[in-house]
């Protein structure tokens, strides 16, 4: 017991000597109780600063910013000395991971590890007599280790590569891997590769029946493929897509010659009739005008058509077109194959597929749909000066006591703003397809060459 208690008692007066408090407690001045210094001890520094304080604190500031230059220095080093990044997969195999562009790559193609990125930088002077930087990459492969899987996200959010070549090797790409690619032009496929192929650029499965990417810079490729060369008033090559609202601008305010042909050549898709299944993320952010689908299409995944903000119509065609013929004149379906909206064999409509399509007018979803998820028309809708446009209507051929066994995610109609109340998109049940407007009835189709 007695231990106990001079434990207590140690503990009780660790922080100052019992004795000297006694001695001072009674003798400190009223006017010095903040400042009165004790024999031996130092004197308090209450409301005063340390000696050489402004000195340390320069050099603590000093040290924290040479540390985050140094983090920030070492994070950019690895970025660009090491642009790509594998895993081994548990069969063995080699996937692409991760590829970040080490600056002004525009071309790859994936079949070897690479094991060095060397480059080459030198300047040129322009028109304008402008020192115009170039930098040419050279890429050392390991022929020893083919990569076989492309990762999921693998080359996100680049905005520098334009063409990806898929060697013969690369069995797996996962339909995600080229989202937001913003510069992306083609995909080629190695003839050889037994899984993929492409069709002009546009990457499918090796049967046809899934569409996994559709460039997102694809009509730059167009334009070149056609030779359509957009000029300014001073005969200089420009840019043809406007920034902001399009039909405000008007493309043709740029260009004499942006035309209807224009259109159908560089802004219109039509996809093959093979295809079954339209990928996740396969059309996102493409700048097309027109898509068409092939009747027999069966699903449009998550994000299929996401954030199109341009396309003003999806319709459907019937009849056989494979895309690979020779493409001296781009195929246009005729107007009597060609129907308003989705195709009737559609059953899937996955989430966000529509999500910001504000261009289209009209969607009509077909019987045989079951499954709309989440958001699929989000954003597709808008209220400007008091009027609607866009998706502010989705028309449907079920009955509304029908539709009741079709699953669908939460605001899978949209929303659009309504003064200090967002508003969804009015449904309308039972209702039969429209015809095609006339006044925007396609030009008789150019048939494919044979």
């Amino acid at each position: 017991m007695a231990k106990r208690e001079k434990t207590k008692k140690v503990h009780k007066n660790n922080l100052v000597d019992q004795s000297v408090y006694d001695a001072y407690k009674d003798a400190i001045p009223e006017d010095q109780i903040w400042d009165y210094q004790v024999e031996g001890l130092q004197k308090p520094h209450i409301r005063k600063p340390f000696e050489n304080a402004k000195a340390k604190k320069i050099a603590v500031v000093v040290t924290l910013v040479i540390a985050i230059g140094l983090s920030i220095f070492f994070s950019f080093w690895i970025l660009h000395n090491d642009p790509f990044k594998y895993t081994v997969l548990d069969d063995g195999s080699t996937e692409l991971t991760r590829f970040s562009n080490p600056g002004d790559l525009l071309e790859l193609r994936v079949d070897y590890v690479v094991s060095e990125v060397k480059s080459n930088t030198w300047f040129e002077k322009n028109d304008k007599g402008e020192n115009e930087k170039h930098v040419e990459y050279e890429l050392v492969p390991d022929e020893t280790t083919p990569v076989a899987a492309i990762h999921e996200y693998a080359f996100n959010c680049d905005e520098k590569i334009r063409v990806i070549e898929i060697g013969k090797d690369v069995t797996y790409i996962d339909e995600k891997a080229f989202y937001s690619c913003y510069a992306l032009r083609e995909i080629r496929v190695d003839e050889d590769n037994p899984n993929y192929k492409d069709i002009d650029g546009v990457l499918f499965t090796k049967d046809g029946e899934t569409l996994i990417c559709y460039p997102i810079d694809h009509d730059a490729y167009l334009r070149e493929r056609f030779n359509w060369h957009v000029l300014n008033e001073k005969g200089e090559e420009i840019q043809p897509w406007p920034t902001g609202d399009w039909k405000t601008k008007g493309l043709d305010k740029y260009n004499d010659y942006y035309t209807r042909e224009y259109e159908d050549q560089v802004n219109t898709y039509v996809v093959p009739s093979t295809v079954k299944r339209i990928a996740p993320l396969a059309f996102n952010y493409s700048e097309l005008f027109r898509l068409y689908l092939p009747e027999g299409l069966e699903r449009l995944e998550t994000m299929a058509i996401f954030r199109n903000w341009h396309i003003e119509r999806v319709d459907t065609y019937t009849g056989e077109y494979k895309g690979d013929e020779p493409l001296d004149e781009k195929f246009i379906p005729a107007t009597e194959n060609v129907k308003y909206s989705l195709p009737d064999s559609l059953a899937y409509i996955g989430s966000d597929c529509f999500n910001s399509a504000i261009e289209m007018d009209y969607i009509y979803i077909p019987e045989n749909v079951t499954f709309i998820g989440h958001h699929a028309f989000w954003g597709a809708a808008r209220k400007e000066d008091g009027r609607l446009f866009g998706l502010y209507e989705i028309h449907l051929a079920r009955s509304e006591e029908a539709f009741k066994e079709v699953e669908c995610g939460p605001s899978w109609k949209g929303e659009y703003d309504n003064g200090l109340f967002p508003k969804t998109s009015s449904v309308i049940y039972g209702e039969t397809r429209l015809p095609l407007p006339e006044a925007e009835t396609p030009e008789p189709d150019t048939a494919p060459a044979e």
